[in-house]
């Protein structure tokens, strides 16, 4: 199931996008926002979204009034959705170079805005999510010999010399001739974080994070990985939100 956000104040765009988006009952919930403060308080809760639908302007003929690009700086802002699409509906032709620009915004929509280009955009939407639900994976060489490794399974990564030492729920493992940076390139994007120029964490294996002790705990593991002064600042932030 993918949760759709749409802000959108003109009642009859709203219930157009509503109206297309109807035909993906199954696979789709759709929450509508007329406000960016109806929006805000919707991406506070514990929905998690798979694609924000925003108009540009909220305020009709104000060309002034931005407040769906204001509302996509607040969605960017929330680590969770870094890379979650999000399509801009707008008839200013300005705006949406901003938006690509600043936001990475995954695509745009000119006003009136034609079903077809809808449904592409949530079909591929759709598509993304199916393909994410199958447990992602790696191919690391160990002993000269090739093996998948599902990154469910690493609860976090260690840089060692020459090479890195993946911490597995099981066991770990010494992979040679691969630096972190590397490895990190390798793995999907958001699953994992850098916390140290030496560690880097699964999110979804952390208990919790010390900014002030300057240490991660994991999950059902006594290991605690340190956070480097470098990276103190920017774990901060995203761990409040």
């Amino acid at each position: 199931m993918t949760h759709v956000l749409i802000l959108e104040d003109n009642k009859a765009s709203m219930e157009a996008l509503e109206q297309i988006l109807m035909e993906y009952p199954k696979d789709i919930c759709v929450h509508a926002a007329s406000s960016y403060e109806e929006a805000k308080a919707l991406l506070h809760t514990d929905i998690r979204f798979g694609l924000f639908l925003l108009d540009v302007n909220l305020g009709g003929a104000d060309r002034s009034d931005i407040g769906g690009v204001l509302f996509a700086r607040e969605i960017r802002e929330q680590f969770r959705y870094a890379f979650t699409p999000v399509v801009m509906v707008t008839s200013v032709g300005a705006m949406e170079m901003q938006a690509y620009r600043e936001l990475h915004c995954y695509l745009y929509i000119m006003k009136p805005f034609q079903p077809e280009q809808v449904k592409e955009v949530v079909t591929k939407v759709l598509e993304k999510e199916k393909q994410e639900e199958e447990p992602p994976s790696i191919v690391v060489k160990r002993d000269g010999v090739n093996y998948q490794v599902r990154c469910d399974d690493i609860c976090y990564i260690e840089a060692i010399p020459r090479g890195v030492r993946l911490h597995l729920k099981e066991e770990n493992w010494n992979v040679p001739y691969m630096t972190l940076k590397q490895l990190l390139l390798k793995l999907p994007d958001g699953m994992f974080l850098q916390c140290h120029r030496m560690f880097a964490v699964n999110r979804r294996e952390v208990e919790y994070y010390d900014t002030v002790n300057r240490i991660v705990k994991m999950k059902n593991c006594t290991d605690v990985v340190e956070i480097g002064v470098t990276y103190k600042a920017e774990i901060g932030r995203l761990v409040n939100g």
